[in-house]
């Protein structure tokens, strides 16, 4: 079948959506979302059928290729629909709102998210993956577009009046908040203890089938570690960390990290690669490394962020977001092998060396094919030259073997992890490089994708800039701007993290109820506003913004941004407390209030005294510690944001170090030795 591009869908490639581009080309009259397809569906009496994907993703490929592609579903959705389409990624909000419908309705929810509603956006339908023609009692979109097309015609106030009461039933759900509670050790450690109580002790992780790396409790546990010292929260987070490594879900040819595994061995992943999944996993790794000393986190997170640079990186900077699962139609044909294939690129010697190490077999371990992995060697904690080698060359041959669809639009939220995750590396393992990307992906954002008011934009391709920002886009660029102050000492990277840090607080604060919506209070206005708390495969915009506030009130001595913080952590408390676990991120603000912290300020002469403090302090405590090093001509104007500077002096004409644990300060010393032993006590 030819397919053919409408004069509608000819409006979606002025997007210069990945998603919509690639899926572009098809006899649906796809509208983007907004006033136009919501006044056409009203003029012409016809429901909107919505359809919410993303560029990488399987089976929004396969619902695309089955049903948006066919003449005779098309026809169906041309004559009685008017059709929407919307990236995820660029419209979290959009997202968020219907994903809640189709998770309340049946209980779970995924992508493509189908929703079927009324001209005002009220849902009547939702549901995900749906095949064309029904089958093993599954309604397939050809009935179920029939059935609906009828029941509109004939009782349309019907499916109204069920859109409204859906509508004003998620709504209420949404406004319920429990009683404010106070958070306690006790809460945190219920939330380590459920976690080991889903630990999967043979292969780590906290699930079986599919399993998914959840970072955001692994950097709940590590840092819980440093504060407790208990072995077995050490010991869930090392066989988490080291079982992944050695899985098919880490690329050993290409590096990088897949966006789950659909096994309980961590074998056989959904190959698809998320930028936000490589940024979280290598700052869990950076941080076990911080914690341990163990030289395979920190090979492991070099792996991911040289992946991250060499694939992922645009030439300005900016990071791309995903890459797809499938390349010429089926899934992880980029990433599999046969043992002949393998021989043939490297020779029959150092071929069946690479066969033996990755546990390449005639039978396969992927649909006749080969996941290379290190399940099975007891030795993966070794570094093999040799195999490096042989990596190199497999990876040369794989990147022109067969082509895989790059989802090059650069997202500030995504951005903003990466950033973080960057910085830190920087600051631990002392790679410049680190610091010199993550410096040019902060220029990027600023030059692109803010104005002149801090107001952010959500994406950028071609050229083209995309939506108003929504709270995981200021408070994940705020994350990585805190992460790069602690790095470099650049005063910039803190001005800019206050400033737009006080524009969430402007755009996103709710003055009532408290919490952040998801959505600007000036923008758009959809059938509500969500209030995301939950931390799953990415910690929630308002998790993030209660561990900034928590940082930020620390370095600055804010007393506005003090307040915010714990009135952010009374906000956040019921759902921390009737979920420890689904709020892992969240806890690590609260770590803060719980446990001792310490605030250290710096005082350096000149610039190589303020190298020599950068690196004598990048191995502090990754928890609970905030570092503050100026140097005496910035003192003035630093003070303007860090108004407690003005009272620090040098001692002695020296670089002078000031240390403060819970509000107690101690007396300014000159011995940086001192300083460190004091903080590490």
């Amino acid at each position: 079948m030819k397919l053919h591009v409408h004069e509608k869908t000819n409006r979606l490639l002025n997007e210069k959506s990945p998603y919509l581009l690639q899926h572009a080309y098809n006899p649906v009259d796809w509208y983007p979302w907004g006033e136009e397809a919501f006044s056409r569906a009203k003029s012409e009496n016809k429901p909107i059928f919505l359809s919410i994907g993303y560029s990488t993703c399987h089976w929004c490929h396969v619902m695309e290729q089955e049903s948006f592609e066919d003449d005779e579903a098309a026809n169906l959705l041309n004559k009685y629909f008017v059709s929407i389409k919307v990236d995820r990624e660029e419209r979290p909000d959009i997202d968020a709102v219907y994903m809640n419908v189709v998770q309340r309705i049946n209980g779970s929810g995924g992508w493509p998210l189908t929703i079927i509603m009324t001209p005002e956006q009220k849902p009547f339908f939702a549901g995900t993956y749906i095949p064309k023609n029904s089958r093993y009692g599954m309604t397939g979109l050809m009935e179920l577009l029939k059935i609906v097309a009828d029941k509109w015609k004939k009782n349309k106030e019907e499916l109204i009046n069920s859109g409204n009461k859906i509508t004003e039933i998620i709504k209420n759900l949404e406004k319920e908040r429990l009683d404010k509670t106070t958070l306690s050790k006790k809460t945190v450690m219920e939330a380590a203890n459920l976690l080991e109580d889903n630990f999967d002790e043979e292969y780590g992780g906290f699930s079986g089938r599919p399993k998914f790396p959840q970072p955001s409790y692994l950097l709940f546990l590590i840092s819980l570690y440093t504060l407790e010292k208990d072995d077995d929260i050490l010991y869930m987070v090392e066989k988490t960390l080291e079982s992944m490594y050695k899985g098919g879900i880490f690329d050993h040819v290409g590096h990088g990290f897949s966006r789950y595994s659909t096994d309980e061995k961590w074998l056989v992943p959904h190959f698809e690669k998320m930028l936000y999944d490589n940024a979280l996993l290598s700052l869990s790794y950076t941080y076990a490394y911080e914690v341990t000393g163990i030289k395979l986190y920190r090979n492991i997170t070099e792996k991911v962020l040289d992946y991250v640079l060499e694939e992922m990186t645009d030439c300005e900077g900016g990071f791309y977001s995903a890459q797809d699962a499938d390349s010429e139609g089926e899934e992880g044909k980029y990433y599999v092998y046969t043992p002949d294939e393998i021989i043939k690129i490297l020779g029959k010697d150092d071929g069946l060396y690479f066969i033996d190490y990755y546990n390449i077999s005639m039978k396969g371990n992927f649909e006749g094919k080969n996941i290379p992995n290190l399940i099975d060697r007891d030795d993966y904690y070794e570094t093999d030259e040799k195999i490096e080698k042989l990596n190199k060359i497999v990876y040369d041959y794989r990147k022109k073997r067969t082509k895989l669809h790059k989802d090059d639009k650069i997202l500030v939220s995504w951005n903003g992890m990466m950033i973080a995750a960057m910085a830190v590396a920087f600051r631990v393992l002392g790679n410049e490089k680190y610091i010199d990307s993550a410096k040019k992906s902060v220029k990027f954002v600023e030059k692109y994708l803010i104005d002149g008011e801090d107001n952010v934009g959500v994406r950028y391709r071609d050229g083209a800039i995309l939506g108003n920002g929504t709270l995981e886009d200021y408070s994940m660029l705020v994350w990585g701007l805190i992460e790069m102050y602690q790095a470099t000492f650049e005063l910039n990277y803190l001005k800019r993290a206050v400033a737009l840090n006080e524009k969430m607080i402007q755009l996103f604060w709710d003055d009532e109820d408290g919490g952040f919506f998801l959505a600007s209070k000036t923008g758009e206005s959809l059938i509500y506003n969500p209030k995301e708390t939950y931390d799953g495969a990415v910690p929630s915009g308002n998790s993030v913004a209660a561990y900034n506030l928590m940082r930020l009130s620390r370095i600055t001595g804010n007393k506005h941004i003090e307040e915010l913080s714990r009135e952010q952590i009374d906000f956040l408390s019921s759902s921390i407390e009737n979920n420890p676990a689904g709020h892992t991120f969240a806890l690590l603000a609260v770590l803060y209030e719980i446990y001792p912290s310490i605030e250290a300020v710096c005082l350096a002469i000149d610039d190589e005294d303020l190298k020599e403090i950068r690196k004598n302090l990048k191995h502090l405590p990754i928890v609970n510690t905030s570092v503050v090093a100026v140097k005496q001509s910035e003192a003035e104007e630093t003070s303007n944001i860090i108004k407690y500077l003005k009272d620090y002096n040098l001692k002695n004409n020296k670089p002078t170090y000031y240390i403060c644990e819970n509000k107690n300060c101690t007396l300014p010393i000159n011995d940086i030795d001192e300083l460190i032993k004091k903080i590490r006590e």
